[in-house]
């Protein structure tokens, strides 16, 4: 059984804007998934069907079998790290572990032995162990990403997620933070789908690649067969209708407030 399964997805905000048009794939366990495609492509409104943030209009969503939220585990990197400067790399990491420490000890962070040690492990997977006690607050925007990879990764998901991780970043952080995300996958054996716009660096770390034009899944390939045709035709051929969102703002301003990306 695939790990994530979506069978004639479609999403429509306000009656008439088409963010996702009949998308249907499968990922198996352990693949590292690159989505690929314009801005208005519907990468993000995909990522939010995944975690549960968005429910589809129609067609179906499940994560080893259940629905988004029900049953499994996604951990989410965001486009924008969302730390709390003030703490530690290694407090912001433990954070990931809310979900299991439980409302009161959450509060008093009374949090496990082996939730502490699988922080220290994300952070050391990620090259910031000895940075581990350094105010975030401090730490350069790549450093601060891998800071949020590490907190993803206390989660123990069993799909990690991942919207624009380094589009703020310049080359060469934006590489290091994608190395680090594909070691975490490779060394976890977790399965990965993160959407991105710079497509050479997303040809460097990909395993396979979905492409999206207008709603739509135009491309499901690999490396080999990601070639530049298939991405002029990706970025810059003819929609497919005219119904769909001008850019990813326009569709989140159609979004009802519960279900726009943090």
């Amino acid at each position: 059984m695939p790990v994530v399964s979506l069978s004639d997805v479609r999403k429509v905000y306000g009656g008439d804007t088409v963010a996702l048009d009949g998308v249907s794939f499968d990922v198996d366990q352990g693949e590292f998934v690159v989505v690929l495609g314009p801005s208005g492509a519907g990468k993000s409104t995909l990522l939010r069907v995944l975690n549960g943030l968005t429910t589809p209009t129609t067609g179906e969503v499940t994560i080893n079998g259940h629905p988004p939220g029900a049953g499994s585990d996604v951990g989410m990197v965001f486009q924008m790290h969302y730390l709390i400067e003030s703490m530690s790399a290694y407090r912001n990491a433990l954070t990931g572990a809310l979900s299991r420490a439980g409302w009161l000890r959450s509060l008093l962070t009374a949090y496990r032995t082996a939730d502490k040690e699988a922080a220290l492990r994300a952070l050391d997977t990620v090259g910031l162990l000895e940075e581990s006690e350094q105010r975030a607050g401090s730490m350069s925007g790549g450093q601060k990403q891998r800071v949020g990879i590490a907190r993803a990764l206390v989660q123990d998901p069993e799909l990690l997620l991942a919207d624009e991780p380094v589009s703020s970043l310049d080359p060469k952080a934006a590489r290091d933070v994608m190395g680090y995300m594909k070691r975490a996958a490779e060394e976890r054996d977790l399965t990965t789908v993160a959407s991105l716009h710079q497509v050479n660096i997303a040809r460097e770390f990909g395993d396979r690649f979905i492409g999206i034009r207008g709603g739509q899944v135009m491309f499901d390939g690999s490396r080999e067969e990601l070639s530049m045709d298939v991405v002029d035709d990706l970025y810059y051929g003819k929609d497919t209708a005219g119904a769909y969102a001008d850019d990813e703002q326009t569709v989140d301003a159609a979004a009802p407030s519960g279900g726009a990306a943090e």
